[in-house]
Order: structure tokens, then C-alpha cells, then sequence
């Protein structure tokens, strides 16, 4: 389908790199290490964590397909990191982009 897979993550870059490297992970590992995106998404999970708490400022769980101009065509967001999007659904919005 001529898709790019990345995954962003509030953990700092050391961090990441040992999962790349233990977990043989095949696609980018994006660092937001100062929640910025995860702000400016609107996605920040306040009701998990307390200010101060290490975990403070994990986002809300979700998958965006964003077109080749960076214009996001779907969302699909959790309220809990436990429900996870349908992948049937995910596969379909992005055949239909």
C-alpha cells in the first residue's frame, strides 16, 4: 500500500534505541520527550497520571494516517491504552487514501 510506519513516544532516545535494537522493531521510533506533538495534537491524558508523576503526559492511545502533503485523513483514538482500533478498520482508511 505504499505506507510509512512510525511510532512516537514521550521516552527519551536511549531509551528508544534499546527497544529498536532488543525488540527488532522495523520502523521509526519518533521522540517526543517534551510532549510537544502530543500537545499540539490535543491528545494529552490528563486524568491518568498527576503532574510529577514520571508516567505524567502519556497521550491518549491512537493511530493517524497522514497523506504525503502531512495533512492527517484519519484518527483514530482511545480513551484507555488498552482498547486498541480495529485493524480492519485502520487497513481500509488507508486503502481509501
Amino acid at each position: 500500500m505504499g505506507i510509512n510506519i512510525a511510532a512516537m513516544t514521550y521516552d527519551p532516545y536511549e531509551f528508544l534505541k534499546e527497544v529498536e535494537l532488543d525488540q527488532d522493531i522495523g520502523f521509526t521510533l519518533l521522540q517526543d520527550e517534551e510532549r510537544k506533538h502530543v500537545n499540539a495534537y490535543g491528545i494529552l491524558n490528563t486524568t491518568l497520571y498527576e503532574p510529577g508523576d514520571r508516567a505524567w503526559g502519556v497521550p491518549y492511545p491512537g493511530i493517524f494516517l497522514i497523506d504525503t502533503s502531512g495533512v492527517i485523513r484519519y484518527k483514530f483514538a482511545e480513551e484507555g491504552y488498552r482498547i486498541r482500533p480495529d485493524f480492519a478498520d485502520v487497513l481500509e482508511a488507508a486503502a481509501n487514501m
